[in-house]
Order: structure tokens, then C-alpha cells, then sequence
């Protein structure tokens, strides 16, 4: 009996048509856009004028005569200048008022001061400014071609010596007045070599007997002191100054008329002589 295969067919969806969006497709599409993007655009343009309105608000309030400054409060200004503070700070609040006051800059001038060596400024709502004010404290007088100078441990020059003012019993000499980095760190280490030998003599009394110290050569301190009406130079070496000058100051005792200078950096004394006229 004979079988009779029957032939297969498949359907492919390859000649198949796409459909056809329909106008209504369309319209609804459209419809979808427009119910979205409109709404956003509205609350987009709300938001923006309710911004511009407070921005405008907080410039119109924060300007206002109620933000004025009517205290300035210097903190902690003995040597340095209230007036010239208060005038740094009125100069920056007398448009902007306190709300508006750009403390940073009142910071940056105030401290250009040169008695001052920081300030902090605070704002007090409504109507106040408070300075901080953090002076340099005098460490040396030095001495130059132009007089005596107040300096301190950052050998900042302060300004001039008064008449009346109390001062240390000697000075400093050998200042690098060159306006370099090499100079004010070379200064720094002379104002505190001069600091260590001010506190080791105050034993005995050793700082009244000397005139100044000469600090030229960081490497040979040098103590100038008077004996029998002339001035005597003690070499000193970098450390142990209360021993070393103590000692100096006994080898030249009543000699001051023969002993030029008396060299006590080491264990050995040298002596140098006045030239016999």
C-alpha cells in the first residue's frame, strides 16, 4: 500500500506588512507629549519667578537700614590701633551692612597691620561686627643705622622704641635688613639666640653687664660689655651662654684697658690685646 506523503508549507511572516500607525495613533502620541512637557514647562516658569522673588526679597531685606552696623567690637588691640581697625571694618560695612559684610576681606586688611598677626571677624545679627585680634608680641629691640626697632620672633619689625618705653638691659646687633627669605629666616634665629641668652642671664645679673650682643655670624655670637671704661668683646660659642660669658667676664675683670677681646667659644681662652700707643 503506497504512502502518499503530503508536502508541508511554512509561513513566514517575512513578506508580511508592518501596520500602519493610524491618525489615531498619532493624536495620542501627540496628546502624551503635550500633557507632559506643558505641565513642566508651567511649573519650571513658577518656580523660576518664585526664586527670582526671593532673590530679590532676601536683597531687598538683608540691604535694608535694619542690618546697618551700629557696633564695631575690637577684641584683644593693646599695642595696635582700635581706630584703625573700626575704620577697616566700617569701610567694608557702611554699603553692604553686617548681613552682607565680606569678612574675609576685613580678615585680609586688618592683618596687613603690622602689630597685628591675626584677626578673626564674626558677624552679630542683627546690627554688630566682633574682632579677634591676636598681636605681635615684642621679642628684641634691635638696633640699626636708623635707631632702635621692636621685633619679634618672626623678626617682623614692629616699629621704633619710645622715649619711655621699658626695654631689655641690651640690644641686638647685626641685623640683616635685606628684604629676602635668606634674611628674615637668618633674622628669626638671631631674635631667637637673643631670647635664650635674655632668659640664661638673668643669673647673677649677667644681662645688666652686658651692652649689646652682635649676631652678625650666627656661627660666633659675640657679647659686648664695658670694664674699666672701654668696651670688651666676648666671643661666645652657640650654646651654654650663662657659663661662657660668666667665665669671659672673670678672665677680663679690671683688664678692660689691655683686653681687647676674650674668646671663650672653646676650652681654651684666647685673648686678643689693645695696641699699646
Amino acid at each position: 500500500m503506497a504512502i502518499q506523503k503530503r508536502g508541508t508549507t511554512r509561513k513566514t511572516n517575512a513578506g508580511a506588512k508592518r501596520p500602519r500607525r493610524t491618525n489615531a495613533n498619532r493624536r495620542k502620541d501627540s496628546g502624551a507629549f503635550t500633557n507632559f512637557f506643558v505641565p513642566l514647562f508651567f511649573i519650571v516658569g513658577i518656580l523660576f519667578c518664585l526664586g527670582f522673588l526671593t532673590l530679590m526679597g532676601y536683597r531687598t531685606v538683608t540691604a535694608s537700614a535694619f542690618f546697618d552696623v551700629k557696633r564695631i567690637d575690637v577684641r584683644g588691640a593693646n599695642r595696635a590701633s582700635r581706630e584703625e581697625v573700626e575704620r577697616i571694618a566700617r569701610s567694608y560695612t557702611e554699603k553692604s551692612g553686617v548681613w552682607n559684610a565680606d569678612l574675609k576681606a576685613i580678615k585680609d586688611d586688618v592683618e596687613k597691620i603690622t602689630l597685628i598677626k591675626t584677626a578673626v571677624v564674626a558677624r552679630v545679627l542683627p546690627d554688630a561686627l566682633v574682632l579677634n585680634i591676636t598681636e605681635r608680641i615684642p621679642r628684641a629691640v634691635v638696633r640699626t643705622d636708623s635707631g632702635d626697632f621692636w621685633a619679634d620672633e618672626e623678626a617682623v619689625i614692629l616699629g621704633a622704641v619710645g622715649k619711655d618705653e621699658a626695654r631689655p638691659p641690651f640690644v641686638l646687633r647685626g641685623w640683616d635688613e635685606a628684604k629676602n627669605e635668606r634674611a628674615a629666616k637668618e633674622n628669626r634665629e638671631r631674635v631667637k639666640i637673643y631670647g635664650k641668652m635674655m632668659i640664661e642671664w638673668q643669673d647673677y645679673e649677667l644681662a645688666k653687664r652686658v651692652a649689646w650682643v652682635n649676631l652678625a655670624d650666627l656661627r660666633e655670637p659675640q657679647a659686648i660689655v664695658q670694664d674699666s671704661g672701654e668696651t670688651v668683646t666676648i666671643i661666645l660659642a652657640n650654646e651654654n651662654y650663662k657659663n661662657r660669658l660668666k667665665s669671659g667676664l672673670e678672665k677680663i675683670a679690671g683688664r678692660g684697658r689691655e683686653v681687647k677681646s676674650i674668646d671663650v667659644s672653646s676650652s681654651s681662652e684666647r685673648l686678643a690685646f689693645r695696641e699699646k700707643l
